[in-house]
C-alpha cells in the first residue's frame, strides 16, 4: 500500500510545479506585451532582450530560493563550484 504522506507529497509537488507553469505563461506574455510596447516586439534584438531579461530574472529567483533552503537546513538544487 502506498504511504500518504508521500501521496501528499507527491500531490504538492505536482500543484507547485503546474501553478509554476501558469505563472510562468502568465509572465512570458506580460514580458512580450512590455517588449512590443518598447518598439522591441518580434524582431530579433527584442527576442535577444526578452531571452537575457528571463535568464537574469531565473538566476535571481533561483539564488534567492537556494539561500533561503540553507538557512532553514535544506538542500538547494544547484551549488556553486566555490561552495561545493
Amino acid at each position: 500500500m502506498t504511504d500518504p504522506r508521500a501521496m501528499v507529497q507527491t500531490m504538492i509537488t505536482l500543484a507547485s510545479a503546474s501553478l509554476g507553469l501558469v505563472a510562468a505563461l502568465a509572465w512570458n506574455e506580460a514580458i512580450k506585451a512590455t517588449l512590443g510596447k518598447l518598439g522591441l516586439g518580434d524582431d530579433l534584438a527584442g527576442l535577444y532582450s526578452y531571452a537575457i531579461l528571463a535568464t537574469v530574472i531565473a538566476i535571481v529567483v533561483l539564488t534567492i530560493l537556494g539561500r533561503i533552503s540553507a538557512r532553514i537546513g535544506g538542500n538547494a538544487a544547484f551549488e556553486r563550484e566555490a561552495e561545493g
